[in-house]
């Protein structure tokens, strides 16, 4: 059974920080490319970062040069740092693979002061 579990998420302050995690598990992971999707109320779902199982990323311009996607493939782990975190950034965000077609249930951010 494949599964996503992200954890995480919370409330911070505009300028902070948080790291997210999601734990696989169901497949076979090294293999696997990850995403990180987002959606906020009344909004259209965004990709937001990649990772291949190679270890290369993309992100959206939204988000460059501000979050950082990265995977431990010993640990079944894909992370995404987030800094400098915008109220523009709240949102519900979702792991899981496109190539796979799994997604978790999301973690809540909410960045407001």
């Amino acid at each position: 059974q494949v599964q996503f579990v992200e954890s995480g998420g919370g409330l911070v302050q505009p300028g902070g920080s948080l790291r997210l995690s999601c734990a696989a598990s169901g497949i076979i992971f090294s293999i696997a490319p990850m995403d990180w999707y987002r959606q906020a109320p009344e909004k259209q779902r965004e990709l937001v970062a990649s990772i291949t199982s190679g270890g290369s990323t993309d992100y959206a311009d939204s988000v460059k040069g501000r979050f950082t996607i990265s995977r431990d493939n010993a640990k079944n782990m894909v992370y995404l740092q987030m800094d400098s975190l915008k109220p523009d950034d709240t949102a519900v965000y979702y792991c899981g693979s496109r190539f796979l077609g799994y997604w978790g249930q999301g973690t809540q951010v909410t960045v407001s002061s």
